[in-house]
């Protein structure tokens, strides 16, 4: 009897040794932060220059380990540096609020040159068919595709309340129950959920009523207004303060919920 179980732990060590290599194999090193990055980020990412210097060394973290998570893939170019500061900012942005953040939900982000249409084919006429980034499904499940055009244009145009980076991460936020509804589960707490609703359906009449500065598309349906509310959020916090603070006040609860405001 004692054999056997000696037997047992051996296998069930050698089992463990096993698992730990190839746990070991599969998860990507963690890159340094480079330091010529610094002033790129200061350049190009006003949620980052507006960081204390602790914030700053955090943010840095953030953007590194994510990049060591998930992979970015280009076509028809070649990536940049800022290419991939800006799509990992897009993801840091939104859960900067939280310690630890894992996107589960994603693989890999395809950078296109310029907007595309629904078939991810190169698209620059017919406003119905332009698309500057979505979430994948189907057969891009775990996939990002974005424009690298409206990218840049997401973090050069400060305060214009439009950044596709953040808009598609959000979605990304929203899906990790599985649906993306505009209910972010992980991010409300369970009193908050129905005033959430009644405050959405509300903000999205008066959208589609010409009647709200909050951008056109997010009258569409109840995700795409939380992503573009929290485009406006992060881009232009002050205004969104002033002229929606039912809705600041429940997305800062939402995205920074250990803050006071």
């Amino acid at each position: 009897m004692n054999r056997l179980v000696e037997g047992i732990l051996i296998l069930i060590v050698i089992a463990g040794v096993l698992i730990y290599r190839i746990t070991r194999k599969k998860k990507k090193k963690i890159d340094p932060f480079p330091a010529n990055w610094h002033q790129l980020l200061l350049d190009h990412v006003k949620f980052y220059a507006e960081l204390n210097a602790a914030e700053q060394k955090r943010f840095q973290r953030r953007i590194m380990l994510f990049l060591s998570e998930v992979y970015i893939e280009s076509v028809s170019f070649e990536l940049e540096d800022l290419d991939r500061i800006l799509v990992a900012s897009s993801a840091v942005i939104p859960v900067f609020g939280f310690e630890k953040w894992c996107y589960s939900n994603l693989s890999t982000v395809i950078l296109y040159p310029d907007h595309f249409n629904k078939n991810l084919v190169f698209e620059n006429s017919g406003e119905d068919k332009i698309v500057m980034g979505l979430v994948g499904s189907g057969r891009f499940e775990h996939q990002m595709i974005l424009s690298r055009r409206a990218l840049h244009e997401g973090f050069d145009r400060h305060n214009d309340r439009l950044n596709t980076g953040i808009h598609e991460f959000v979605h990304l936020i929203d899906k990790v129950d599985g649906v993306t509804d505009g209910m972010p589960e992980r991010l409300l707490k369970q009193a908050y959920i129905i005033p959430w609703l009644k405050m959405v359906h509300k903000e999205m009449e008066a959208i589609n009523a010409n009647e709200s500065d909050i951008r056109s598309y997010g009258g569409t349906n109840e995700a795409e207004f939380l992503a573009t509310a929290s485009e406006y959020f992060f881009e232009n916090p002050r205004l969104m303060q002033r002229k929606h603070p039912d809705l600041y006040n429940m997305l800062h609860d939402c995205f920074f919920p250990n803050e006071k405001q």
